[in-house]
């Protein structure tokens, strides 16, 4: 029984850190990811969080917060939020969405 339960606390402790590593590589993708939305004079072809779309897409209207919220972006992610903006107002300007009181609305 002694044995099992330090291989479970073992398993547990290792669960922990890839759970960690992970977080990290995410937001370190997401910064990756947000950086075309970032520069004022990019060139070239921005590509679209399709988790931001299918979000958009699949729930009609959805609020800015719980937007975030969906994508795993923490508050303290300044520089995730303000790309996830850039590409609500890119998505704005081509007439695929639009804002109103209570959030973001698909509409193409």
């Amino acid at each position: 029984m002694e044995t099992l339960k330090a291989d479970n606390k073992a398993l547990r402790d290792d669960l922990r850190q890839k759970e960690v590593v992970l977080q990290r590589y995410e937001a370190e993708l997401r910064r990756y990811r947000a950086e075309p939305f970032q520069a004022e004079a990019f060139k070239g072809v921005r590509t679209f969080s399709k988790e931001l779309v299918d979000i958009l897409k699949a729930r009609g209207r959805v609020g800015s917060y719980q937007i975030l919220e969906l994508l795993g972006i923490n508050p303290g992610e300044a520089e995730a939020i303000k790309a996830v903006s850039k590409q609500l107002e890119e998505l704005e300007k081509f007439n695929l969405i639009k804002a109103d009181g209570k959030g973001w609305q698909w509409i193409a």
